[in-house]
C-alpha cells in the first residue's frame, strides 16, 4: 500500500523511487533470462498408423529465466503446434507432441558453437556422403541466390 505525502517534492520524489526501483527489479530480471536450446518430439501418424513409426525431433530456442521455465516454455510451444491435415491422398496426418526430450543452456553465443550433435549408422557410406554434397550444394546456391536478391 502506498501512502502519498504532499509536502512539496517529496510527492514526485517517492514516484521517482517506485519508477526506479520498478526499472531495478525488470533489469534484474531480463539479465538473469538467458537463452535455451530444447529438442520437442514429435510422432507422426498417418491413416490408421499401420506403418513404420515415424518422429520428427525439433530443435528449439527458448529464452527464459531458468531451466524449470524454459522446459515449460518448450512444452506450451509443443501443444501448440501440434497439427492434424489431410495429405495429398487424402489421408488424415495427425502431428502429436510426445515431450520435451532435451534442454541445453546456451551459456555463451560463440561463432562455431555446436548446437546439436547425432551421430548415425547408415547402410551405405558412398550414398550417404553423396547425399551430403547434394544438400549442401544446393543450400549454397539457394544462399547464394538469397545473398545476390536472385530468387
Amino acid at each position: 500500500m502506498c501512502i502519498w505525502r504532499y509536502r512539496g517534492n517529496q510527492l514526485l520524489t517517492e514516484i521517482f523511487y517506485k519508477v526506479e526501483v520498478l526499472n531495478f527489479i525488470h533489469f534484474i530480471k531480463v539479465n538473469r533470462m538467458k537463452w535455451y536450446l530444447a529438442k520437442l518430439v514429435y510422432r507422426i501418424i498417418c491413416g490408421d498408423g499401420r506403418h513404420t513409426p515415424q518422429f520428427d525431433e525439433q530443435l528449439r530456442l527458448v529464452y527464459a529465466e531458468d531451466d524449470l521455465e524454459a522446459f515449460q516454455k518448450a512444452r506450451i510451444t509443443g501443444h501448440h503446434e501440434e497439427d492434424n491435415f489431410l495429405n495429398n491422398t487424402q489421408k488424415p496426418v495427425l502431428w502429436k507432441f510426445i515431450d520435451v526430450s532435451e534442454l541445453h543452456p546456451l551459456n555463451e553465443l560463440i561463432d562455431g558453437a555446436e548446437l546439436y550433435s547425432r551421430i548415425c549408422e547408415e547402410e551405405d557410406a558412398e550414398i550417404y556422403t553423396k547425399l551430403t554434397y547434394l544438400r549442401a550444394s544446393h543450400l549454397q546456391e539457394s544462399c547464394t541466390q538469397k545473398s545476390f536478391g536472385l530468387n
